[in-house]
């Protein structure tokens, strides 16, 4: 059985956002909020999910993260206002 995979941002305490892949969510977010998430978010923390979107495979997702990942912070707003 193939795993889920997810492109998704959090927003983090100081309105920075992060984003990343993953095939769990829940735990993902549980991690950046414990501080074993990423070097970026732990000192930024706590860190909300304000983004999420299924992707087909592993790599689908890293292709959308990278793709997003390149836009200015406004662009990405927009997306997240649209997906709220």
């Amino acid at each position: 059985m193939n795993k889920k995979w997810f492109f998704y941002i959090v927003r983090c305490s100081d309105n920075s956002l992060y984003s990343g892949i993953t095939n769990n969510i829940n735990e993902r977010i549980s991690k950046h909020n414990k501080g074993k998430g990423a070097k970026y978010t732990s000192c930024r923390r706590p860190v909300k999910l304000v983004y999420s979107e299924e992707c087909e495979d592993i790599s689908s997702a890293r292709k959308r993260e990278e793709q997003v990942k390149r836009w200015k912070k406004e662009k990405k707003e927009v997306l997240i206002k649209d997906f709220s």
